[in-house]
């Protein structure tokens, strides 16, 4: 069963010229904001994966799907770690039989989303906040979300020496990844449910909020140019390495201490006309997901070695290890949350209220449950109309 919607009291890069500039019309309605994904610590940009970009050897099984290829898309990120050890373990390509996997890495998730209406890629690993977005803006006609991947795995952490408690915020400066992005909304929502008021589209106002990409955050913060950031890992744990503490887990202000961070979509067309693939791929995650939980250290490290792969390096133990512990992954996308997540972005301003209504299709996700007699997990009434 999916969790409960969130209470009152919790939260649901561009440059600073172009957000000035931009700013009157950023808040003017549903679609002037993009809501983007937060890019992952050290990645690179948007390309196809490396050895992965070529087709991969059929899996042991010799299936034959109803598609040749499918084409995957996620980021270099820990909070995307299932698609990182799937692919790493071949768990993925064992279930797609001679079905071959092409993968293409992504920095951000508007990319993602146009790579998906375009066709490049067919399912793709994103945050709540790109693929509500997305489906939104297609009128829900571009994507569904067919399974969960993730929760948890972002925190506030500050300067202790200028910040010491949550009440000590005002005239601080804190960062997050994008502009809309979602780790920005949970902050402005967390914000203004504080009582501060800051104004959206600029970031300003009694808590100054500094749009930052995550690669350029650690220098940020060892400048002194901020005093926080509300981020993602293994960002969050990069800061507390520079001296940074953490002053709130996310996941603390969420009912069951769960809330969704990563999903599982897909193109509607590419559903439809290759439920099976879909179904091959839902099971490759349900069984990765089941991997990691089992063998952590070794999923750990195959998402390690991933990253190195597709950013130029690993993370060091000291960030790897507290980040990893943070993240859980898990099947159930978590519905409930998503909804909490779309009203936190009308709060904070960035977003006119949307209808969600249809965003989940987990018909195979729970056929896949089903079939290792495990419970069915519920879209919280935001199911295929």
């Amino acid at each position: 069963m999916a969790p409960n919607p969130a209470p009152s009291h919790t939260l649901s890069r561009p440059d600073a010229g172009r957000i000035r500039r931009s700013a009157a019309a950023a808040v003017a309605g549903l679609t002037a904001v993009a809501l983007l994904s937060a890019c992952g610590y050290g990645s690179k940009a948007d390309k196809p994966s490396g050895a992965n970009n070529a087709a991969t050897t059929a899996g042991d099984s010799g299936v034959k799907l109803s598609a040749d290829t499918v084409k995957i898309g996620y980021f270099a990120n820990l909070t995307h770690g299932t698609p990182l050890v799937g692919l790493q373990e071949g768990i993925f390509q064992k279930e797609l039989g001679s079905t071959q996997v092409k993968t293409q890495v992504f920095n951000a998730g508007p990319a993602e989303i146009e790579a998906l209406n375009a066709g490049s890629i067919d399912i793709g690993w994103i945050g709540p906040s790109p693929a509500i977005n997305g489906y939104t803006k297609s009128d829900g006609q571009s994507l569904k979300i067919i399974g969960g991947s993730a929760s948890g795995g972002v925190k506030l952490v500050v300067n202790p020496e200028k910040i010491t408690s949550l009440d000590d915020l005002r005239g601080k400066k804190i960062a997050t990844p994008q502009l809309g992005n979602t780790q920005d909304v949970a902050l402005l929502n967390y914000l203004a449910e504080k009582g501060y008021k800051v104004d959206a589209a600029s970031g300003a106002g009694d808590v100054s909020v500094v749009r930052t990409d995550n690669k350029v955050t650690p220098d940020a913060f060892r400048q002194g140019s901020i005093d926080g950031a509300w981020v993602p890992e293994p960002t969050a744990s990069k800061l507390v390495t520079l001296g940074a503490k953490v002053l709130l887990n996310e996941k603390d202000v969420w009912p069951d201490k769960k809330f969704v961070i990563t999903n599982i979509i897909v193109s509607q067309k590419f559903l439809k006309e290759h439920p099976d693939v879909v179904e091959a791929v839902l099971r490759g995650s349900v069984k990765t997901n089941a991997f990691i939980k089992d063998n952590s250290e070794k999923a750990k490290a195959d998402a390690n070695e991933a990253i190195k792969k597709e950013a130029g390096n690993s993370l060091e133990p000291a960030i790897l290890d507290p980040a990893w512990a943070d993240i859980d992954f898990l099947d159930d996308p978590l519905a409930g949350t998503l909804q909490a997540e779309a009203d936190h972005a009308v709060t904070a301003g960035l977003l006119k209220k949307p209808s969600l209504k249809g965003i989940y299709d987990l018909t195979l996700l729970n056929k896949v449950l089903a079939a290792q007699g495990r419970p069915a997990v519920a879209d919280a009434g935001l199911g295929a109309k």
